[in-house]
C-alpha cells in the first residue's frame, strides 16, 4: 500500500511539473467557484466557507488534515556542505521569481537518489548493453547511472575492445575513459590494431590512432591494420573492394602511416606491394633507404616514440657461489601484485658468472592458475652481474590488487648470478609492487633470493 506521504509526494511532483498556463488558469477556475459558492450558499442560508483552489487539492488530496510542505514530508538535516546551501538558495529564488521550471542538470544538485525523484532499482549492467545504458543515462541527465557505466566500461578494458571505447567515450565526453583507453592501446598497440573491434571505429578516430605518436607497435602492422579498416569500410559504404577504393577512403590518413620507418624488409615484402602506394610513391620510399640525397615525401619519416619501459628490481644486492645458481630445467617462480593497471612487457633475469654464456629461456604469466603469457627465447649474458631482458611476444596486462605468478625455466650449462635481500614491497614511480612466495617455484627463488629480479613493465 502506498502511504500518504509518498502520494502526497506525487502529487507536489505532478504540481511542479504543471506549465504556469495551467496553474493561472487552475487560479481562475478556483475563483468562479468560490463566486458560484458563495451566492449559492448566501441563497440557500449555508455557511461562507470557500472551496480550496484546485492546487490546493491536488497537494493535500481532499484531506482533512493540516496542509504540509515538501520540507514537512522529506525532512532535511541540516546542510554539511555549501552544495545544500547552494541547493537551497536555487530553489528559493526560483520561488521568488514563480519559475518552477528546473535546471537542465538539476539532479546534479542533490547527492541522494531520493532527492532526484528518481526510480532507481539496483544497477546491473552487462557488456552488450553498458553502452546503450551509458547513452540513456547522459541523455536524461542521471550522472550516478552514467558512472556506474564508465565504472564497468574501465574494468571490462582491453585491447580487444579499446579502440571502439576510445570512439564512445569521445563521443560521450568521458576524458578519464579516454585516458584509460589511451593507456592500453598504447601499451597493447598491436593486439588493438589487429582487433576486430579496430574496424569498427570512425574516421576521426581512425585519425586520431594513426597520428599517435606512443604507439607501441612496428609500423608494418599499422599499415596492415589500415588497410584492414578501409576494407570494412568499403562495404559500410557500398563500394567495390578495390586498391583503388581502399585508398579513397582512407584519404589523407594513409599519409599518416610512417611508412619510411618501416624496416626495409617489412617495406619491400609489405608496403611495397600491397598496391595501395602509387609508383612514384614507392620509387621515392625506396631512395629514402637507400641514397645518400634523399627525396622529399609526403609520408611522415620520423618514427614513432613508443612507449619507455619501466624496471621494479626487487633485490638489494646479488652474488654468486660455486654451488649455485644452478639449472636443470626446474622452475624459478614468484607472485606479484600491484596497485594499479600496468602491462607486463617481461622479465629481467640474472645470467652466467663464469664468464659469457647463452640461456634459453621459457617465462610465463599466469593468474589463479590461467597462462596469460608465454614465450620461448634465448639470451646472451656477458658475465656480469647485470640483468638481461626476456620478453612476451605482447605485454600483459595486469590488474591491481591480484596477485600474478611470474615464472621462468631457464636451460644452460653455467652457474648464474642470484639476487639477495629481496624486498616485499617495491615502489616504481606511481606504481607499488609487493610480492610473496610462489608454490610454483622448484628451484629455490623466493621473496628474499634467487631469479627474476626484475619486472618490465609500462604504466
Amino acid at each position: 500500500m502506498v502511504d500518504d506521504k509518498e502520494k502526497n509526494m506525487k502529487c507536489l511532483t505532478f504540481f511542479l511539473m504543471l506549465p504556469e498556463t495551467v496553474k493561472n488558469r487552475s487560479k481562475k477556475s478556483s475563483k468562479k467557484t468560490n463566486s458560484s459558492s458563495s451566492s449559492s450558499g448566501n441563497s440557500s442560508g449555508g455557511s461562507n466557507s470557500k472551496l480550496p483552489p484546485v492546487c490546493y487539492e491536488i497537494i493535500t488530496l481532499k484531506t482533512k488534515k493540516k496542509k504540509k510542505m515538501a520540507a514537512d514530508i522529506f525532512p532535511r538535516k541540516k546542510p554539511a556542505s555549501s552544495s545544500s546551501t547552494t541547493v537551497q538558495q536555487y530553489h528559493q529564488q526560483n520561488l521568488s521569481n514563480n519559475n518552477l521550471i528546473p535546471a537542465p542538470n538539476w539532479q546534479g544538485l542533490y547527492p541522494t537518489i531520493r532527492e532526484r525523484y528518481i526510480y532507481c532499482d539496483e544497477i546491473d549492467l552487462a557488456a552488450d548493453t553498458v553502452l546503450a545504458t551509458l547513452y540513456a543515462a547522459k541523455k536524461y541527465i542521471v550522472p550516478h547511472l552514467a558512472r556506474a557505466c564508465v565504472n564497468f566500461l574501465e574494468t571490462s578494458l582491453s585491447a580487444k575492445n579499446a579502440c571502439v571505447l576510445l570512439s564512445q567515450s569521445c563521443l560521450f565526453e568521458e576524458p578519464d575513459l579516454t585516458q584509460r583507453c589511451w593507456e592500453v592501446i598504447d601499451a597493447q598497440a598491436e593486439l588493438a590494431l589487429k582487433s576486430e573491434g579496430f574496424c569498427d571505429i570512425d574516421f576521426q578516430t581512425l585519425e586520431s590512432i594513426l597520428r599517435r605518436e606512443t604507439l607501441n607497435a612496428k609500423e608494418i602492422v599499422v599499415f596492415e591494420a589500415a588497410l584492414n579498416w578501409a576494407e570494412v569500410e568499403c562495404q559500410r559504404q557500398d563500394l567495390a573492394l578495390s586498391i583503388e577504393n581502399k585508398r579513397k577512403v582512407l584519404g589523407k590518413a594513409l599519409y599518416l602511416i610512417r611508412i619510411p620507418t618501416m624496416a626495409l624488409d617489412d617495406f619491400a615484402n609489405g608496403a611495397a606491394q600491397s598496391g595501395v602506394l602509387t609508383l612514384n610513391e614507392t620509387n621515392d620510399i625506396f631512395l629514402w633507404y637507400t641514397a645518400a640525397k634523399k627525396p622529399e615525401l609526403q609520408f611522415v619519416s620520423k618514427a614513432r616514440k613508443g612507449l619507455v619501459p619501466q624496471r621494479c628490481h626487487r633485490f638489494q644486492s646479488c652474488a654468486y657461489r660455486s654451488n649455485q645458481w644452478r639449472y636443470r630445467g626446474r622452475c624459478d617462480s614468484i607472485q606479484f601484485a600491484v596497485d594499479k593497471r600496468v602491462f607486463i612487457a617481461g622479465f629481467g633475469l640474472y645470467g652466467s658468472s663464469c664468464g659469457s654464456a647463452e640461456y634459453s629461456a621459457k617465462i610465463e604469466l599466469k593468474r589463479q592458475g590461467v597462462v596469460l603469457g608465454q614465450n620461448l627465447s634465448k639470451y646472451f649474458s656477458d658475465g656480469s652481474s647485470n640483468t638481461f631482458p626476456v620478453w612476451f611476444e605482447y605485454p600483459v596486462q595486469i590488474e591491481p590488487d591480484t596477485f600474478y605468478t611470474a615464472s621462468v625455466i631457464l636451460d644452460g650449462n653455467e652457474l648464474s648470478y642470484f639476487g639477495q635481500e629481496g624486498m616485499t614491497e617495491v615502489q616504481c614511480g606511481k606504481v607499488t609492487v609487493q610480492f610473496q612466495c610462489s608454490s610454483d617455484s622448484t628451484n629455490g627463488t623466493g621473496v628474499q633470493g634467487g631469479q627474476i629480479p626484475e619486472l618490465i613493465f609500462y604504466a
